[in-house]
């Protein structure tokens, strides 16, 4: 800049003065001496940098008060003549005059301007002077006058960074991008770098995302360094505009050559292009330039991908001076990609781009795939190169089964096949080429319906030494007169030496290819090399090459065995012989050595034009020399995939074009390497095809954030806070980004960024502001797709400091772990802590459509930590919550209140479950039915997400997550979370505490040192003959486990005293003695092992315990004879039946027909009768209807010639008989009946039996009634009853009739009042009501096959309807069972085929309107084969 810079130190203008005065000497000096006719016209030619001649330069006439000052007092009077004259001259001369004294002013001016020149040269000559002598007083280190400043630019546009610096001596300027020096050579028309006049530039050419960095400017002289700082953020459109978007245009300027400013405008533009393999397409716009010169014309380029296109056979570019056309000869996939057209002038440059696709030609074989593309060769030697390829994106319906590769020497038109079987890497080493010939190549893909198209075909490569390559490409040098020689001449005879640095460059499973370098003497003769194979781990070298020596430093094998490892070494040969072999390479097992990539992760389209749409994805994770990525689109429910490229795309978006208007799709996607093409993603969400503005449909990128707030204030800075998103899109928010504007009155200005990348938190410091002024904030979230729209403004905040003495509001506050009962509140600490720090918070909740003034408090304590568990909720309520902070000055300011949330356990709710596996290892369990594509497990300790994985690590299956503890201890007491992202809030949480861990310690040190888990522990029981049995059994134990048996220290072993039985199956390990000796007194013990798990069981057997088991043993072996003869099984005993009969039985074995059974009474014997006998071993002896008389001593003799046996029974004793029987004849009680009789009510029930042993007693309102002549009680039978005379209602109440068993009896008792005693007391006078008047037996006995008949006499009036009831069901007349009311008197009951079924109690109900009555009676029914007679 010309005021940063005095004139006169500027040394470019000092030099141009200096000439400028010389020749304007010359031409003064000229005039005096030379005549006007023989004086040479001046010339001032203008050149431009490359000191071509432009033009011409006119001297420049200046006004007369720029110079006046320090000019001599002539000079100003001449100014003032000048003047004067021009004034005369105009109304008085004539127009040669007037030309005369024009031409007189000019020798003056230009003799004056010599003047100044020379004035200011001595003047400069003063300055250097005054500088060398006191050169300190003027040198100074760098400073920035003019900072650069930093841009937000949207991709593939341009951005120009400057500065001016000054300082003393000149500073050297350097530019760094993220602290790293930029090389305009190293990245050719990427970056211009321009210093003019101490302002220093840098411009960045078409801008991507790797642009975005901070760019530093380094200024440096003797006296110091300094740097500005200035950021690049580089955006991408959502959507609305594309790669097609031109670059911006520079600021057009005058052209200093011309002094003109040309204008470019690209019109009639070639659109996006659709082309077919060995199409011709042509790309044309018309250019417009203003002003038109015709003989000046601009620099029309071509660019595909950014890479500058040259005229060649597939390309034919014209330029017609207004249209610039660009052919394509023959498409090929290889052309398919964005083109740019670039017109150039000296003013600036203009762009413009579009995409060309090109698809695949028909194929010849149907179903065959695509032809593969891009054929290239590398590392071209002398008869080595290798040829590789890209996949192609259709294979036809069926899996490519891999490629073939042919050559054709240049000039001729013969195709070789290279390999002889399909090779699946793209990537093949082509051999045995004649060195010094040319070659091209193509490749073809094949799968099982057939051969494709051959790929185009490459570039002519030579197969020669890289060296001879470099001299032949090399240019001549100028003859300099010497001749240096650069290789000896061959030395004749000599072996040439080992081979240098061979190493295995590549390997697949199809070949392994082999690089070295030559030997280092020089001058050898000729030479060649032998390579040679051995498998791994053995000494057997195998030439390969053994007919012709390889000439290339390179070598590629084949037909190796795929898995198998082998070294490798090489020989050199020439005609003086073989030489030493190399060094062998390491073991190389043969195999593909590159992964085929993985799948790409979520795939999110966006809306973008009527027929197109951006489709973004995650980048495949771990791939290795990845190619690009194949995009498919398909209509929703056609099932049917069409590429949309084809050829692989770098990045990860790419919008697909030539789409149907108004249909839906969706898009997969998958990578591509040299090993080849990956698995698809998963199918992206459907999208409608249609424009992207005004679509109606949300984008996938985030919506906007809202809740804006203030957390702190300074004088030039606030920190806002701020929610997420309701919707974030089509994939994770990545950030945000902040605006703010002044508003001044009441009047919003300007939007400015407050930060230039993006923040993750959720709040941001917006620095720079202005005190007492006031600003609204806008925020954007982004994500992969793209920056949201913003979110609307915010209130207007005032830009002051806060002064408060209580602290700030907390802010984010979220909720996780939501339940019926309970949840979990989270929040961040306030950023404005006050005049103290924050010491506790306090939590508010109410419910949500409650007032304001619902609000209260969760905790009256204030908690130190940033979360707390809410309990005890309302199932179903909905809830909102909000926080405060604490300091010593008081509490502070309120929250945001939280979004409403409704206490509820949602279905499918999982909680963190607790593991501990068998090694020991404790980890924590959960597991997300919900789960989304995108969805992550975050798990975190106290509410902090847990980054350090070597202490705790992660580890995530399908819908399953665990936390694996490496070493749990103390260190690891708190509360364990995990929450999974993409889900509707699916979060649990674990409070691992001290007593928690105690027990988890525990059972992983049972896990890690286990024991054998017992079901019973050792324990001794007796067996027959007084065998002992030590027994135990294990829970589970393998085959391989193991028993040692040990009695006091010393081991046990198989003999004649000890049998032990170990039965894997069952776990019972058990020892077995003959018997006990006193020897045997002491402790047993059962060791277990299986594996690392161990165990055992002690028993001791010691005192009084040893000695009755040894009695115990000794009697079961006396049992034992005993039982070799007749014997009881079971001892004399008695009981009593139903029917109150005593029956004394006993139960006896091994008895045989000769064996005798006598009965004894009080040393009497009884005589035998017929129910004596062995039915079923069992003797019996009944008693019926017992009495006193029966008392005495039983007893029953068994015996035979092997022996005899005795059993014995007291029953002198009648305590426990009449006990017995006494229960049996209570328990056989009905329940207690009313009924009426012609003196009165009368009360009764019946008993199976009684007799004189039976106590009975009445009570009347529980109390025994004192009995009189009008109430009395008695027995008729089996019926026990009370009978009230001339009743009355005193009479009426609660009535029981008490057993006593000797055990606490038993009560029957009956209501006598309400409706039952007004029915008892009516039916007194009714003698027309239903009654039972007689004929049916309480019990029948009957043998099966009999006829069953009963008739019983029915009264009243009128005549009552009959019911037959059996087990209280009703049943009615059939062939079976024959049921008549004749006469309305007699009711008869007929079976005339009996059997077992038909046993069961019967009843026979009568009613009429004066009353009910019912008779019962019980049917038994025998099978007569039964000895006894056993009932049914």
């Amino acid at each position: 800049m010309p005021g940063s810079i005095p004139f006169y130190q500027n040394k470019e203008t000092e030099s141009k003065i200096s000439q400028y005065q010389s020749s304007s000497s010359r031409y003064v000096a000229g005039s005096s001496s030379t005549s006007a006719t023989s004086r040479t016209k001046p010339t001032y030619l203008a050149v431009d940098k490359e000191n071509q001649i432009i033009g011409y330069v006119v001297p420049i006439f200046r006004g007369s008060q720029e110079f006046a000052t320090g000019f001599s007092d002539t000079e100003q009077a001449r100014v003032r003549d000048t003047a004067a004259y021009m004034a005369r001259r105009d109304l008085f001369t004539t127009g040669l005059e007037m030309e005369r004294s024009e031409q007189f002013s000019r020798k003056e001016a230009m003799r004056e301007s010599a003047e100044r020149i020379s004035l200011n040269k001595r003047i400069h000559e003063h300055e250097e002077h005054f500088k060398r002598m006191n050169e300190d007083s003027l040198m100074h280190a760098p400073e920035f006058v003019i900072k650069p400043r930093s841009h937000t630019v949207w991709e593939k546009q341009c951005v120009r960074l400057h500065c001016t610096v000054s300082g003393w001596p000149d500073p050297r300027v350097i530019w760094y991008k993220n602290n790293v020096a930029i090389d305009p050579l190293a990245n050719p028309g990427k970056y211009k770098l321009e210093s003019r006049y101490s302002v220093h530039s840098l411009e960045i050419n078409r801008c991507d995302f790797d642009d975005t960095a901070q760019y530093r400017v380094s200024a440096m002289n003797s006296k110091g360094e300094l740097s500005a700082f200035a950021s690049v953020v580089v955006k991408r459109f959502k959507g609305e505009v594309d790669e097609s978007l031109p670059e911006p245009r520079r600021k057009y300027g005058p052209v200093s050559e011309y002094g003109i400013n040309f204008q470019t405008h690209i019109v009639d533009k070639f659109g996006v292009s659709f082309g077919r393999e060995g199409e011709t397409m042509s790309l044309g716009c018309t250019v417009i330039i203003y002003p038109a010169l015709h003989r000046y014309q601009p620099e029309v380029q071509w660019y595909r991908d950014d890479v500058l296109l040259s005229p060649s056979k597939w390309y034919h570019m014209h330029w017609s001076g207004d249209r610039a056309t660009l052919t394509l000869t023959h498409l090929n996939k290889e052309d398919e990609g964005l083109y740019t057209l670039r017109v150039t002038t000296k003013s600036g440059y203009e762009t413009y781009s579009a995409y060309v696709f090109v698809r695949d030609a028909d194929a010849e074989v149907e179903g065959a795939p695509g032809a593969p593309l891009d054929v290239r060769c590398l590392d071209a030697n002398k008869d080595y190169i290798i040829v590789t390829w890209k996949q192609p994106a259709v294979d036809g319906g069926n899996s490519i089964l891999g490629y073939f590769v042919d050559r054709c020497e240049v000039g001729t038109t013969h195709w070789i096949q290279c390999n002889d079987t399909p090779v699946k890497f793209a990537r093949f080493p082509v051999t045995g080429l004649v060195e010094g010939r040319s070659y091209i190549f193509r490749v073809r893909a094949v799968n099982k319906s057939g051969m494709s198209r051959p790929s185009r075909v490459s570039e002519p490569v030579a197969a020669m030494d890289p060296a001879d390559r470099a001299r032949m490409r090399g240019t001549s040098a100028p003859w300099t007169g010497q001749i240096i020689v650069t290789e000896e001449e061959p030395a004749e005879g000599i072996v040439p030496g080992r081979p240098l640095e061979l190493q295995v460059t590549e390997a697949t499973k199809n070949y392994v290819v082999l690089s070295w370098k030559p030997p280092g003497e020089k001058g050898l003769e000729g030479v060649m090399y032998y390579v040679e194979k051995c498998v791994a781990g053995t000494d057997s070298w195998q030439r390969v090459n053994t007919e012709i020596p390889v000439k290339s430093p390179r070598f590629a094998l084949f037909d190796l065995a795929e898995g198998k490892s082998y070294s490798f070494r090489v020989r050199c040969c020439n005609s003086a012989g073989v030489g030493e072999p190399s060094d062998p390479t390491e073991a190389t097992t043969v195999g593909d050595k590159l992964d085929i990539p993985s799948a790409p992760g979520k795939v999110v389209p966006t809306r973008n034009t009527d027929t197109s749409v951006v489709v973004s994805w995650e980048a495949s994770r771990d791939v290795k020399e990845l190619i690009g990525y194949y995009i498919e689109g398909s209509i929703v429910g056609s099932n049917v995939w069409e590429p949309c490229n084809n050829k692989p795309v770098n990045g990860t978006r790419f919008i697909c074009h030539g789409l149907m208007t108004g249909e839906k799709y969706v898009f997969r996607v998958r990578a591509v390497n040299a090993a080849g093409l990956s698995q698809f993603s998963a199918e992206s969400e459907p999208v409608e095809v249609k424009a992207a503005i005004g679509g109606g449909i949300p984008h996938a990128s985030p919506a906007p954030p809202y809740g804006i707030t203030i957390l702190e204030c300074v004088r030039d800075s606030m920190v806002l806070a701020w929610k997420q998103p309701t919707f974030i899109g089509g994939a994770d928010i990545t950030g945000y980004f902040v605006d703010y504007r002044e508003v001044i009155d009441g009047v919003p200005g300007k939007w400015h960024e407050a930060n230039i990348k993006a923040v993750s938190e959720r709040a941001y410091r917006v620095s720079d502001l202005k005190e007492n002024r006031k600003y609204q904030f806008q925020v954007r979230a982004a994500n992969m797709a793209g920056v949201g729209i913003p979110s609307l403004p915010s209130d207007t905040f005032l830009c002051e400091e806060w002064t408060i003495a209580v602290p700030g509001p907390p802010h984010d506050l979220q909720i996780r772990e939501v339940r019926s009962d309970s949840l979990m509140l989270l929040w961040k600490p306030p950023v404005y802590q006050g005049r103290d720090p924050v010491n506790g918070f306090y939590i508010d909740i109410k419910e949500a459509d409650a007032p304001e003034e619902a609000w209260r408090g969760v905790n009256n304590k204030a908690t130190e930590k940033a979360y707390m568990k809410i309990k005890n909720l309302m199932e179903g309520e909905t809830y909102v919550f909000r926080v405060r902070a604490q300091n010593k000055a008081g509490v502070g300011k309120t929250s945001d209140v939280t979004e409403p949330v409704p206490a509820l356990t949602k279905p499918g709710t999982k909680e963190i479950v607790v593991d501990v596996d068998d090694d020991g290892v404790v980890s924590l369990n959960f597991e997300c039915c919900d789960l989304t594509p995108d969805s992550k497990f975050v798990w975190s300790k106290n509410y902090e997400e847990i980054t350090d994985t070597s202490h705790l690590s992660i580890e995530t299956k399908g819908n399953k997550s665990k936390a694996v503890f490496s070493a749990l201890g103390e260190d690891d007491i708190g509360i364990y979370s995990c929450i999974v992202t993409h889900t509707d809030g699916a979060s649990a949480g674990y409070d691992l505490s001290a007593e928690e861990l105690k027990k988890l310690l525990e059972i992983s040190h049972n896990h890690k040192f286990p024991i054998i888990p017992l079901k019973s522990e050792l324990a001794v029981e007796l067996m027959e003959k007084g065998r002992v049995r030590f027994w135990l059994q294990a829970e589970k134990i393998s085959a391989n486990g193991k028993v040692d048996y040990v009695f006091n220290d010393n081991v046990l072993s198989q003999g004649e005293k000890y049998k032990m039985n170990f039965d894997k199956n069952t776990g019972v390990i058990e020892m077995i003695m003959e018997s006990l000796t006193p020897a045997d007194e002491g402790t047993f013990t059962f060791q277990l092992q299986d594996g690392k798990a161990t165990n055992q069981s002690s028993l001791v057997l010691i005192g009084d315990v040893f000695k009755e088991l040894q009695k115990e043993s000794e009697f079961q072996k006396k049992e034992f004879l005993r039982k070799q003869g007749p014997h009881f099984i079971e001892y004399l005993s008695y009981e009593v039946t139903p029917e109150c009969c005593v029956i004394l039985k006993c139960k006896v074995g091994n008895i045989k027909k000769e064996t005798s059974a006598l009965w004894y009474k009080d040393g009497r014997e009884i005589k035998a009768d017929e129910h004596l006998g062995f039915t079923e071993g069992v003797l019996k002896l009944e008693i019926a209807q017992i009495s006193k008389k029966d008392s005495g001593v039983y007893e029953v003799v068994l015996k035979d010639d092997r022996g005899k046996d005795t059993s014995k029974l007291n029953l002198t004793d009648q305590g426990n008989l009449k006990l017995l029987y006494t229960s049996r004849v209570t328990n056989s009680s009905t329940p207690l009946k009313i009924t009426s009789t012609d003196q009165g009510i009368r009360l009764y029930t019946f008993v199976s039996y009684y007799n004189d042993l039976l106590q009975v007693t009445w009570h009347y309102k529980d109390s025994a009634i004192a009995f009189s002549d009008r109430i009395k009680s008695g027995v008729v039978g089996e019926q026990l009853w009370l009978q009230i005379t001339e009743p009355t209602e005193k009479d009426m109440g609660k009535y029981a009739i008490e057993f006593n068993d000797g055990k606490g009896g038993l009560r029957r008792t009956v209501e006598l009042c309400g409706q039952a005693f007004d029915d008892a007391f009516f039916t007194l006078f009714l003698s027309d009501r239903a009654r039972v008047a007689g004929g049916l037996p309480d019990v029948v006995t009957i043998q099966e096959g009999k006829a069953l008949n009963l008739t019983c006499n029915i009264s009243g009036d009128p005549v009552p309807e009959v019911t037959w009831l059996k087990n209280d069901r009703e049943i009615t007349s059939d062939n079976h069972c024959i049921l008549k009311f004749e006469s309305g008197k007699f009711a008869s009951f007929h079976i005339t085929d009996v059997n077992t079924s038909d046993s069961g109690k019967y009843s026979i109900l009568v009613k009429n309107k004066y009353g009910t009555e019912s008779g019962d009676f019980t049917v038994s029914v025998f099978i007569p084969e039964e000895a006894g007679g056993k009932k049914k």
